[in-house]
């Protein structure tokens, strides 16, 4: 499915950006909390695509999609809290938050098209 492909390489460029965000703040900056959580939301986005993807039905295909959804909307949360507690700056901000809502907003399309196929069939 090419919107699969999509998501794919965004939420894996995303999680490289998150890995590098991680790695200023937890040595740069010595914040080592809000990161570690940015850290694992930001990465179980991309492998819970990937996991959807080898999925063994379209219900599991489904989960694992709400599943990576969810860790987004959480990423979205740590990194306003960064952003507002002045670890990040606008610049930062700006530029990840662009990439995580563009993600939500891919995965939000494909779990409701998945979710609408499965009750029309």
């Amino acid at each position: 499915m090419k919107e699969n492909n999509i998501i794919l390489t965004k939420s894996e460029n995303f999680a490289v950006s998150i890995v590098n965000l991680y790695k200023i703040l937890y040595y740069g900056k010595n914040e080592c909390v809000i990161s570690k959580q940015l850290l694992r939301s930001g990465t179980s986005i991309g492998a819970n695509i990937n996991e959807a993807v080898c999925g063994i039905s379209k219900n599991d295909f489904l989960a694992k999609m709400y599943i990576a959804f969810k860790e987004c909307n959480e990423s979205l949360y740590w990194l306003r809290l960064l952003f507002k507690t002045e670890f990040i700056n606008e610049r930062e901000y700006n530029s990840i938050i662009k990439d995580c809502s563009e993600i939500k907003n891919i995965l939000s399309s494909i779990t409701k098209t998945t979710s609408d196929s499965l009750k029309n069939s």
